[in-house]
């Protein structure tokens, strides 16, 4: 049961806990967080990405800069965040705004993915058209020419955002429609813990 008398006392511990706990039950990809950004005429735009990191300064996923969202991102700054778990039953919405992770924090995750991830990530100009599939691997072969027995460093458009969260609810599922919903507003340097209506 889902209660502002016994949940932990700051959003991201929260988050922590029922992460544990959808991963504990076998949620399909977890990690999977629609993220929506706003345009410059205020359209808003979301997609899924992957969580890679959450920690005490927020939640931190990672994108190619010149994208759509990268765009967006480093015009309006002001996004949210949105897991849906069906088991256990869950939803958590998160409010905040983005920024940069340090280089060298974006530096150390690029290293961990997989050789051909890396060099997707300077073939491909995301969100850009692209006149078919052979263009895209032509410029796949390009780079795996260029980087033949080198390292794939990370491409300088390619980094971290991280999400300080500013507003988060969390929502568990209950019978008749009497679903819980506990929201997380920041008041300064403390959260304001309150329930509200389903």
């Amino acid at each position: 049961m889902l209660d502002e008398s016994t949940v932990q006392p700051d959003p991201v511990s929260q988050f922590r806990l029922w992460f544990d706990e959808a991963r504990n039950a076998n949620q399909p990809e977890a990690d999977a967080m629609t993220l929506s950004t706003v345009s410059e005429a205020g359209r808003p735009s979301a997609r899924v990405v992957l969580l890679k990191t959450v920690d005490e300064r927020g939640f931190v996923f990672y994108t190619n800069r010149r994208s759509r969202k990268g765009r967006e991102l480093e015009a309006y700054p002001h996004v949210a965040l949105t897991f849906w778990w069906h088991v256990p039953d869950r939803q958590i919405r998160i409010e905040g705004t983005s920024e940069h992770v340090p280089e060298a924090e974006s530096d150390a995750y690029f290293s961990t993915r997989p050789r051909e991830s890396r060099l997707g990530a300077w073939a491909s100009e995301q969100s850009e058209q692209v006149v078919d599939r052979k263009e895209l691997e032509r410029r796949f072969a390009v780079m795996e020419q260029e980087f033949e027995g080198k390292d794939v460093p990370r491409p300088p458009h390619w980094g971290g955002y991280l999400v300080r969260p500013e507003r988060v609810e969390f929502m568990e599922r209950r019978p008749g429609r009497l679903h819980d919903r506990i929201v997380y507003v920041r008041a300064g340097a403390e959260w304001k813990i309150v329930r509200l209506s389903p």
